[in-house]
């Protein structure tokens, strides 16, 4: 595996990328992951790293100039673990991995499949790390189009995705596949809220909470959720907003202050990916109003699995998770959303049941070794794709 990303850094690509190398592993799979020298190693999965760079610290997701050499240093590292462990596929996580595995592909004669997670050109506008000029994103999406094609296999975390690079990109249909991300269904799991906990986090222990867990982002709808609150507390006075995550803890803490709801609101920052479970089960219900369209969203995978109801933007990426699970405002609606949190924390019969439905189809669907199993099935069809001179 190729993961141009500081693996492991506890968010959600990265949980992915985790999640399918344990169950491939558990299948009886040798695997190796290729990645940044940033991030902490995950005991029983094999990770090689590049040199070290003193001065990039980087952790959270999106774009950054330095990231043009460290894959060239990733580039040269996968080369060598190829000359060593001659894998017989190279699995690419991300845009960067494609072209770096593509590279490796041709020189070593072995099949390439990709994981995306979105679009390139909509990831880098969602940071506007680019310009929306139409001439820059065409030369964009033209790019793009020629990386995809790299890969024998190209794997999308949506079929929303899965479309956009048949229709938009040209694709054919039968090199691409859909496939959802999964849970992990012990960790993730209903259980006994912790008092301690929610002593520590300053929440009372009749308080309705309604949990984030994330990337504090403006694409992950962090602005438009501080800005539901208002309404939402002035109509359930006992909600509140545990919300979970990093980098920008300080500045929406701000903005929590500036908007008149710090005292409904909660910022405990990071956690490490093990305790995640812990504090979602402190939570009434949770919420997800990420604004990227093409993106996955694996969180609303461990909602379920914790048996939480969701409040979330109505999106083609949401609708084929949550079917008709969801509690859905129109997207990015920020008056939308507060209407859907409150409906939620006004009915709680409604809320437990989308809860406990919503563990049933995470059972059901979403087992990281039933991803594994497809992702082997994938494998073949890439081996003989390249046998077939096909690309």
């Amino acid at each position: 595996m190729i993961a141009p990303t500081p693996f492991f850094a506890d968010r959600g690509c990265h949980v992915r990328i985790l999640g399918e190398a344990k169950a491939l592993i558990a299948l009886g799979n040798q695997l190796v992951i290729c990645t940044y020298p940033l991030g902490r190693d995950i005991g029983g999965v094999p990770t090689e790293r590049t040199w070290p760079i003193p001065w990039y610290k980087k952790l959270s997701p999106g774009p950054s100039p330095h990231k043009f050499y460290i894959d060239l240093l990733l580039l040269w590292k996968a080369l060598r673990v190829c000359y060593r462990f001659r894998p017989d596929v190279i699995h690419a996580h991300l845009h960067e991995g494609m072209v770096i595995g593509g590279i490796i592909s041709k020189l070593f004669r072995i099949p390439l499949v990709a994981d995306l997670q979105g679009s390139l050109t909509r990831e880098l506008l969602d940071h506007r790390f680019i310009p929306e000029a139409q001439w820059f994103l065409r030369v964009m999406y033209r790019l793009e189009k020629t990386i995809n094609l790299l890969p024998h296999r190209l794997i999308c975390s949506s079929t929303h995705m899965a479309r956009l690079c048949v229709d938009t990109f040209g694709l054919p249909t039968d090199c691409v596949t859909a496939l959802m991300d999964g849970v992990d269904l012990e960790i993730f799991a209903p259980q006994r809220a912790d008092p301690a906990l929610r002593a520590s986090l300053g929440i009372a222990p009749d308080a309705k909470v309604i949990v984030f867990v994330g990337m504090l982002t403006e694409y992950q709808g962090i602005d438009l959720l501080l800005e539901a609150i208002p309404s939402v507390v002035q109509a359930v006075p006992e909600a509140k907003f545990l919300i979970i995550g990093y980098p920008n803890q300080a500045f929406y803490q701000q903005k929590a202050c500036s908007l008149g709801v710090e005292d409904y609101t909660c910022f405990p920052g990071k956690i490490p990916y093990h305790e995640t479970p812990r504090y979602l089960s402190l939570a009434y219900a949770a919420v997800s109003p990420k604004i990227s369209t093409t993106e996955a969203n694996l969180k609303l995978l461990t909602y379920m699995s914790m048996g939480l109801p969701t409040v979330v933007f109505d999106n083609p990426v949401n609708r084929e998770i949550l079917g008709d699970l969801g509690a859905y405002a129109q997207m990015a609606d920020v008056k939308a959303l507060s209407e859907a949190l409150t409906v939620l924390l006004q009915d709680q019969s409604h809320a437990q049941r989308l809860g406990d439905l919503s563990r049933q189809k995470a059972m059901r669907d979403y087992s990281w070794l039933a991803i594994g199993e497809r992702l082997m099935a994938i494998y073949n069809l890439s081996e003989k794709a390249m046998q077939s001179g096909k690309s």
